[in-house]
């Protein structure tokens, strides 16, 4: 069965160019480009993840992490931006989020950090918690071997 994930993102090219990128690579993918369109669509369907951009009109994107991980504790957040959080920023931010992704995004690489986050849920739920990371973190990582964070 397919991974469920909504974007939430407010312009809606790059809300679709992902959604298509992400049904390519087998997730089961819907759009919502406010926070209140959002929180809508999670009230009528679960999802195993939200890909939330940081800057929404209104409410922003640390903020929707919280109702979310309030509302909808089944849906993991990832937060995205141009702006980057690392990860002791998005550890205090206090909001639940799993992940961040910066932007520009690579669709591959995303699917891949996504597909990584729901299997982390999955051992989350089994061993009590898991920790935040960015996928520069998991692309450092990479290339750079497991190094301790600072």
């Amino acid at each position: 069965m397919a991974n469920r994930l909504l974007i939430v993102e407010e312009q809606a090219n790059q809300a679709r160019v992902m959604a298509i990128g992400l049904r390519l690579e087998g997730f089961d993918v819907e759009t919502a480009a406010t926070p209140a369109e959002a929180l809508e669509r999670l009230a009528e369907h679960a999802y195993d993840l939200a890909v939330v951009d940081l800057m929404l009109p209104g409410t922003n994107g640390i903020q929707l992490a919280r109702i979310i991980r309030d509302r909808h504790p089944g849906t993991r957040v990832v937060l995205m931006s141009a702006y980057h959080l690392s990860e002791r920023q998005l550890d205090r931010a206090d909001c639940g989020a799993a992940g961040f992704v910066p932007k520009p995004l690579d669709l591959g690489e995303l699917a891949s950090f996504l597909r990584s986050k729901v299997s982390d849920a999955a051992r989350a739920f089994e061993l009590g918690s898991a920790s935040p990371e960015t996928l520069v973190g998991a692309r450092a990582r990479k290339v750079a071997g497991a190094a301790a964070p600072r």
